[in-house]
């Protein structure tokens, strides 16, 4: 399974070379109100947008990693509690009944 992760890795890896040497020519990105980047390879312009792209979906994701970290810590709390129970119960189980009292004394 590696060599095949590997292989995909590299024949990836020569597809995004590839597509990079074929986007070298300069490109301006224009902005509202006049503004404009000065003219870089457009390459770079498509990987700053990724990387932009890449990094607001990490940040829209952690609210809810987050909030699933912590339910899965409120749920081992609560499944330890269970098994301390289950244990006692258990353990009650196990001894012998003690009698109520002695009759005729």
């Amino acid at each position: 399974m590696k060599y095949v992760f590997r292989v995909v890795a590299v024949i990836l890896f020569a597809v995004f070379f590839g597509f990079a040497l074929k986007n070298t020519q300069e490109a301006t990105l224009y902005f509202f109100f006049g503004y404009a980047t000065p003219p870089m390879p457009l390459v770079l312009l498509l990987l700053g947008f990724f990387v932009g792209g890449a990094v607001l979906g990490i940040l829209a994701m952690m609210p809810t990693v987050f909030r699933h970290r912590r339910d899965l810590s409120r749920h081992r709390k609560t499944i330890a509690n269970m098994e301390r129970d289950s244990d006692a119960r258990a353990v009650a189980r196990a001894k012998p009944p003690q009698p109520d009292g002695i009759v005729g004394e």
